[in-house]
Formats: C-alpha cells, sequence, structure tokens
C-alpha cells in the first residue's frame, strides 16, 4: 500500500460484462491501481447499439477466468438521461481525478456531454487515456467527433508514441503522458501453456513437426489476414510445414478470404476457426503456435501483441502505428514494411532460420518484465500531482 495520503480516482469505460481488448485493459488499470488509490469504476449500460455492432455479441460468453471488477453500470452511449446520472455521480465522489476511456469517435458526443456537465470545479482535473485517436476505419465524421469528445480534456494519457503524435493536433499545449498496454498474458496463466506445443497442434489437425503461424483476434480490413494469406504460397514453398491457424470471429464478410485460400490451393496448410475465442480457450492457440503473425495496415498498438508476449511467443509484425515500438528485430519478432505478402514471407522465413540459435522467448520474457504498464499507479501520481495544482 502507498504511504501517500489515498486521493481519488473516478474511471469511466468499459468492463464485464462487456468483451474485448477496451474492457480487458481497463480491467487491468483499476487493478494496477486500486491498491493505491480510492478508485471507483463508471461501466456502460448500453456500448454500441446493437445495429452499429458488427459481431455477433458484445458481451463476455467466456464460461472461466472472467475478469470482474467493481464497477456502477450507469453510462449508456446514446441515452442523454444517462449523461446527466454519470456526472451527478462523479460530483457526488469528488474526485482528484477523472479519466475518460477514449478509443472511438462514436462516443465523442456522450463524453463532451458528462465532462461538461462535470463543470468549472472538475473541469481541471479530467483525463483522457486514448487508446485511438481515430479509429483505424476512419470517416470523415470522425475527426468532428473526437474534437467534440476531446474538448474537455485537461491532460490525455496516450499507450504508444504514435497515438502521442496523433494526439498532440488535439491537445494544444496540454500535458500528454506514456505507457504502455499491459501484457496480458498473466490474465489467461490459469491455464496458459498447460497444454503441451505438440498436444495442442494434434488438437487443431496439425502434425507434431508442423510449423504453426498464429492470426489471433476480429477479422476486419486493417488487419490485413488477406495480406498474409496472400504470402502463404511464399512461405509454403519456402517450409512446406508451415500452417496457418486463424482464430477470430469475422466482423468482415469471410468470403473473400476463403475465396484466396480457393484461389492459391491453401485449403491443406490453412486452418480458420471463425468465431470469438473465449478466455478458457485461448492458452492452446498460443500454445500450438511458433510465431503470432500481425500483418495489419493500420494500427496504434495492439492487445494482441500484449497477448503473444504473455505467452512467450514472438511476433511478425508491420510496421504501422506504434506496433514496432514494442518489437526487439530479431529477438522478439520481425518488423516488416504493410501490405507487402514479400515481406512477410521473408520475415517467416528469417524467423525459422533463427529459430535453432535464438531464445526468442527468453527475449520476450525480458521485454515484457521491462513493460512501463508495471509502473502506472505511479504515473498516476504524478497526474494527480499536476491536476491538482
Amino acid at each position: 500500500m502507498s504511504s501517500q495520503p489515498q486521493k481519488t480516482i473516478v474511471l469511466i469505460g468499459p468492463a464485464y460484462p462487456y468483451r474485448g481488448g477496451n474492457a480487458l485493459f481497463m480491467s487491468h488499470l483499476y487493478e494496477a491501481l486500486e491498491p493505491h488509490f480510492k478508485v471507483y469504476f463508471i461501466n456502460y449500460t448500453l456500448l454500441y447499439p446493437s445495429l452499429l455492432f458488427p459481431g455477433t455479441t458484445q458481451f463476455d460468453q467466456s464460461q472461466t477466468m472472467t475478469k470482474r471488477i467493481p464497477s456502477e453500470r450507469l453510462l449508456s452511449s446514446i441515452n442523454p438521461l444517462s449523461w446527466w446520472r454519470v456526472a451527478d455521480r462523479i460530483k457526488e465522489l469528488q474526485p482528484d481525478l477523472v479519466a475518460f476511456d477514449w478509443w472511438n469517435p462514436f462516443f465523442g458526443p456522450s463524453h463532451y456531454a458528462v465532462s461538461t456537465l462535470l463543470g468549472k470545479e472538475l473541469r481541471d482535473k479530467i483525463l483522457f487515456i486514448t487508446e485511438n485517436v481515430i479509429s483505424h476505419e476512419a470517416r470523415a465524421i470522425d475527426t468532428v467527433l473526437t474534437n467534440l469528445g476531446l474538448r474537455n480534456a485537461a491532460a490525455f494519457l496516450t499507450l504508444s508514441g504514435q497515438v502521442a503524435e496523433d494526439v498532440k493536433k488535439f491537445a494544444g499545449e496540454k500535458p500528454i503522458y506514456r505507457s504502455e498496454l499491459p501484457v496480458f498474458g498473466e490474465f489467461y496463466a490459469q491455464t496458459s501453456l498447460q497444454t503441451s506445443n505438440n498436444e495442442a497442434k494434434q488438437q487443431f489437425g496439425f502434425s507434431s513437426d508442423d510449423d504453426v503461424l498464429l492470426f489471433f483476434g476480429y477479422v476486419r480490413k486493417y488487419k490485413g489476414l488477406d495480406m498474409l494469406l496472400r504470402a502463404m504460397p511464399e512461405i509454403i514453398k519456402n517450409n512446406p510445414k508451415a500452417k496457418l491457424l486463424i482464430a477470430g470471429e469475422f466482423y468482415d464478410d469471410p468470403k473473400p478470404y476463403h475465396d484466396i485460400i480457393n484461389e492459391l490451393a491453401l485449403d491443406s496448410h490453412v486452418r480458420m476457426i471463425n468465431r470469438f475465442i473465449p478466455n478458457e480457450e485461448v492458452a492452446k492457440f498460443y500454445a500450438a503456435c511458433d510465431v503470432v503473425m500481425l500483418p495489419y495496415r493500420s494500427a496504434t498498438q495492439s492487445g494482441i501483441l500484449g497477448i503473444a508476449y504473455g505467452f512467450e511467443r514472438p511476433v511478425i509484425i508491420s510496421d504501422v502505428g506504434g506496433l514496432a515500438e514494442s518489437v526487439e528485430e530479431g529477438k522478439t519478432g520481425f518488423v516488416v514494411p504493410p501490405e507487402s505478402p514479400a515481406a512477410l514471407a521473408e520475415a517467416v522465413k528469417k524467423f525459422y532460420a533463427q529459430k535453432p540459435t535464438t531464445d526468442y522467448a527468453a527475449h520476450v520474457r525480458q521485454k515484457a518484465h521491462n513493460n512501463a504498464f508495471a509502473k502506472i499507479h505511479e504515473l498516476f501520481a504524478e497526474i494527480l500531482s499536476f491536476s491538482t495544482t
């Protein structure tokens, strides 16, 4: 327990029963701060209207290992009455800091309304945690909504250097703090890698001597799965034992991806599982693979990278957004130019060529050990000292 006088922080964002990287990050943040501060968490009653959500459900349907934190479900993204209710609750708590989680311009009106309704007394205590600034698939209206949503911020906390650069156009002279996404492997450690590499491979229909690449997480165009599929013929030419395991719910139409598989005769080298992967199943996917592929067209940071590192798996990623900041070339993975199947294939070739002489897992463990999130409570103490001066 910190020896400093305890201050009060209100976090506003998604948590259980919602699923996904934002809810997981905010739950980790609550647990990192709670031993050092008095922390209240305001959760959503409605995140996205169902018509705007591309997946099957917004809710965590995992049976085990669900991260549940204490939260008050008060905020609806579309109901102005809830905005008044949230502001009144925050004023009742009289916090030293109010931290909004920001990742999508859709939340601009609700965040602007709540932060405005807090009034002058709390206006200089508003922090926006910007996981993304503008969404990956931005539209013209997104800049307008982002300007609106972030207008009342007194300071910003970013999770990558790229986001820190992106937020400058909205921050003006306001301070911008830096941290990182946590390494999420500890969350899954209750069952992590209890299945051996060979056993996991067999569960997915692979042979024990197959070399398995993993693409994990929901599928949208910006994630570049089509580029990875088009790299597979060259990957297989270099390494006939190479197999690709695709695991995650398709938010895009899966037909174009199946068409590529058929066009390139990849069926015997690709295993596709098109559904949300619940918590209790995550470990076996990482146990089965040698390396995690992130062939993104655009990104800021990625929770998938944090999960990969948590399971001591190296990565091959596109040099977009802040992804490359987390990779030590040739040690924890490889960075390639975006939208280049040839570069992806060459990186896979290098990965396996170095594998007999490179302890990727040891390098990943060291990288994870140095993750800045471990000291995020110290950063919040610094932010609090600024907001109360």
